[in-house]
């Protein structure tokens, strides 16, 4: 399967290899699913790095300690 590569991980499928109709109906599904959980997985572990930066830290990049904790405290899910 090809696709979008960072570094040494895949990221995200070539749509082209999901959009073949030899791929069946489950297996499309679960790499769907599978994209979405990873990037539900990235947006936490960022989240939470981010509540654990000091407010110097936050001013580097431009964010204030307010904005960085309403950030931090959304779910996973939520983009």
């Amino acid at each position: 399967m090809t696709g979008v590569f960072h570094g040494t991980h895949q990221l995200l499928p070539d749509r082209s290899v999901l959009s073949q109709p030899l791929v069946p109906f489950t297996a499309r599904l679960a790499v769907k699913f599978a994209v979405l959980v990873t990037s539900w997985a990235t947006r936490r572990r960022t989240r939470i790095a981010l509540s654990q930066l000091e407010p110097w830290q936050l001013r580097d990049v431009g964010l204030t300690p307010e904005g960085a904790f309403a950030e931090a405290r959304r779910v996973f899910w939520r983009v």
